[in-house]
């Protein structure tokens, strides 16, 4: 099986690879209906005519082909009515390692879903022209703020395991209910494990694997600034542990009720109000410290 080739990306986007298993499939075509059953007939015939499915050596693949058990095969997604999302991402640093983005609130860092072209990730490739940029982290859709991205594919662990290790100093704000019967500030810690219900993280007893450390910046009214310093990295640790202290935060629509989907028709005035704020590190390659400020800042 050829696992070294992989096809060029079309306009920003990279494809998909499907391995092929031993099966009575006679065509590509019939296994994909198979493997993919969301995806109409029609739909894989109109991909495969222009060219948009291709095997692990390059070659175009047609509704004909034969289906070989124990190969790869590539795919390209295609989202024509995909609209664009009216905000723009802003590049603060840049070297041949590296890019910082202050990213828009609303924006995918990656594609998934019904988001392809407007995403993080493939504007970037389109701007900068760098087909190899891969995420150092992620930060969720409707959080506003700093995602770094590496360039060099053989550089990339020594940048990602900064994450996986916690060696990076992460600062977020939000804006959330003001709770005066809350000390801070404090330092919250949880057990984190997904819902039942779709989207949502939730609190179990046992040992903690997330903590954060949660400060007051201003109040006014009811409601208040908080600085947050994830020490862990759950999926949505920051939301989840605020909505736990009685304290979601502002246009939250996942804690502590979870509403309908609003991907078709997104409120762009009720952002979620929070802020990747700032990240600090030391490269591994070059022993510099590294820090980086958004330009953005939440309105109270």
């Amino acid at each position: 099986m050829n696992i070294t080739y992989r096809p060029p990306d079309r306009n920003g986007v990279g494809p998909s690879k499907v391995a092929l298993p031993a099966g009575a499939w006679h065509t590509v075509l019939e296994f994909l209906l198979h493997q993919f059953p969301a995806i109409a007939a029609a739909e894989w015939r109109v991909r495969m005519q222009r060219g948009n499915v291709v095997d692990g050596d390059g070659n175009t693949l047609t509704i004909d082909s034969a289906y070989r058990p124990n190969s790869i095969l590539f795919y390209y997604r295609d989202l024509p009515d995909e609209p664009r999302i009216p905000f723009d991402e802003v590049v603060l640093y840049q070297d041949d390692y590296l890019i910082v983005v202050d990213k828009p609130h609303f924006l995918p860092v990656t594609p998934a879903g019904r988001y392809l072209q407007e995403t993080l990730l493939v504007r970037l490739k389109r701007k900068t022209g760098i087909d190899t940029l891969a995420p150092m982290h992620r930060i969720d859709r409707e959080t506003a703020g700093l995602v770094l991205f590496t360039i060099q594919p053989a550089t990339r662990n020594l940048y990602q395991t900064l994450f996986r290790e916690r060696s990076v100093s992460k600062v977020y704000e939000a804006i959330a209910p003001w709770r005066a019967d809350r000390q801070l500030p404090t330092v919250y810690r949880s057990r984190l494990v997904e819902s039942p219900a779709f989207m949502q993280m939730c609190e179990v007893p046992g040992e903690p694997n997330a903590e954060t450390a949660i400060s007051l910046l201003e109040t006014r009214g009811e409601l208040a600034r908080y600085q947050l310093q994830p020490v862990s990295g759950q999926k949505h640790q920051l939301r989840a542990h605020m909505s736990a202290l009685g304290m979601p935060i502002l246009n939250d629509r996942i804690y502590p009720d979870l509403l309908p989907d609003d991907g078709d028709n997104p409120d762009y005035s009720r952002p979620l109000q929070l802020l990747a704020k700032s990240v600090r590190f030391i490269d591994p390659l070059s022993g510099k410290i590294h820090q980086f400020e958004s330009r953005q800042s939440l309105v109270l």
